[in-house]
């Protein structure tokens, strides 16, 4: 909307900072941070009133988590309140990138919500068919990777880059379909893994959102891809300011998400914003850089593919208990031992991620 303000600037040249995506960032940013503060105290207890008995706790879980019975869920809302209405005003809503992003965003954070809700009425872990629910977000990724795809220009819309080799690309053709579309799933999916203890999930999430915020700014700038010899895709660098909004979100919801915790993301977090990580990721071409930075949410689906499955063949576990930060927990880390190393290695995979932009 503030966008608006830059067609003046001709005549009024203080309006021309509203054309440089740096300073939408920054302003989406304190802007989300700002109204999560602010409205999160509301929304919480109005939450705790409606939820009464809040997000039911595992019974195989670790005995310290039935003390956080009662604490509400969804509060991924607030994250995605504060967002939304950060995007809307300082973004550029011209942009195809920002409405694909924000489709994926707001859809798998509708799912989400739904799936938080069967469990907060029927107080079970049990909410939506995993089946419909994965089939609903490969139908959203398809249609969103379609988009993305159409977009730029073929084939290179349709093709995968590769980190650390110059120049390399694999076109896919209409198979980029698919593959996309399993990125932004799993992703949704890896972040909603991760969500399981005080602050886990945010922190990393932020992380990434400020690796790919550069990333999406440095991609969508014809000098600056090519001097760090990256692949340039128009219009990404729009993507920074929904990016710069999820960190001041994110800031905002940890206040209320540190331990202990007064609400949890829920589904409606975690889906969403994985989900979202994995649309930037397709749209600025670094789908393997997703997986190093998000490296962290990876090993958490992964430690969940391998417990089910290696259950299933053998009968056996392989882990005391999935996902991953369960396992540490019954090992015998405190909950702020496994939080707050897990923080270190998603900053250490943000760096190394990071890294890829220039060792070409």
């Amino acid at each position: 909307m503030l966008m608006l303000l830059a067609s003046v600037a001709d005549h009024l040249s203080f309006f021309n900072v509203f054309r440089y995506i740096t300073f939408r960032t920054g302003g989406a940013l304190i802007t989300s941070a700002m109204l999560v503060f602010l409205l999160g105290p509301s929304i919480i207890n109005s939450l705790r009133v409606r939820q009464g008995r809040g997000q039911p706790i595992r019974a195989d879980g670790p005995q310290t988590h039935f003390k956080k019975a009662g604490t509400p869920t969804m509060g991924g809302l607030m994250i995605l309140f504060g967002v939304l209405a950060s995007v809307m005003l300082w973004g550029n809503l011209k942009s195809v990138y920002v409405w694909v992003v924000l489709l994926v965003t707001i859809s798998f954070g509708a799912i989400g919500f739904y799936d938080d809700y069967l469990k907060v009425t029927k107080q079970s872990d049990k909410g939506f068919s995993g089946k419909a629910r994965l089939g609903l977000e490969f139908i959203i990724a398809a249609i969103a990777a379609y988009v993305i795809m159409r977009t730029g220009q073929e084939p290179f819309s349709s093709s995968l880059t590769f980190p650390f080799i110059k120049g390399m690309l694999l076109d896919l053709s209409w198979f980029f379909i698919p593959f996309a579309a399993f990125v932004m799933v799993g992703s949704g999916n890896a972040v909603n893994f991760t969500d399981g203890l005080d602050g886990l999930a945010i922190v990393p999430v932020m992380v990434a959102a400020a690796s790919f915020g550069f990333i999406a700014y440095l991609s969508g700038n014809a000098i600056f891809a090519d001097y760090l010899q990256i692949h340039f895709v128009p219009g990404t660098g729009e993507l920074a300011v929904i990016l710069g909004a999820v960190i001041g979100a994110g800031l905002g919801f940890l206040w209320f998400n540190a331990p202990p915790a007064a609400i949890f993301m829920g589904d409606t977090g975690s889906l969403a914003l994985g989900g979202m990580l994995g649309a930037v990721a397709v749209a600025t071409k670094h789908e393997i850089v997703l997986a190093i930075i998000g490296g962290l949410f990876v090993m958490e689906a992964l430690s969940v593919i391998i417990q089910v499955g290696w259950f299933k063949l053998t009968g056996k576990r392989v882990f005391l208990m999935a996902p991953i930060h369960h396992h540490f927990e019954k090992k015998g880390w405190t909950e702020s031992q496994v939080v707050i190393r897990f923080w270190i290695i998603a900053i250490i995979l943000a760096m190394i991620g990071l890294s890829t932009l220039k060792l070409r």
